[in-house]
């Protein structure tokens, strides 16, 4: 079982706009809460936020190089991602395969994928 994730981000403030959003629609309560960052708990697994230090921005983050492509997430249901989806914009979050969806990982698979301000890919997959 996996324990904890921790996300260095490059705008503590902006992502946190986003995530605490996204989590706290699907379940994930604030865990720890410090200057630099802040944790979401659900169950015994939580997600921490951390601002990267000034002397480590670069190179940016890309989910294609080597390292974590993407975090996916359950979603309860269809109905669920059609409405995060069109709120996404608000929160900081830019859709992914729009054109896609909700087929986008295939015909037998419902999800909706998207990019936080760091341009980490989030998915959100709903049980058919």
């Amino acid at each position: 079982m996996l324990h904890h994730v921790e996300l260095y981000v490059s705008d503590l403030t902006k992502s946190l706009n986003a995530w605490d959003w996204l989590l706290t629609e699907l379940g994930y309560t604030v865990y720890q809460q410090w200057d630099e960052g802040r944790s979401y708990r659900f169950g015994a697994t939580y997600l921490v936020f951390v601002q990267t230090e000034a002397d480590h921005l670069e190179p940016p983050y890309h989910r294609k190089k080597t390292g974590l492509n993407h975090l996916a997430f359950h979603a309860a249901s269809l109905e669920q991602l059609e409405r995060l989806r069109s709120e996404l914009p608000q929160h900081g979050f830019t859709e992914l395969y729009a054109d896609r969806f909700p087929y986008a990982g295939g015909p037998n698979y419902i999800a909706l994928y998207f990019e936080d301000p760091d341009r980490m890919k989030v998915e959100l997959v709903a049980t058919m």
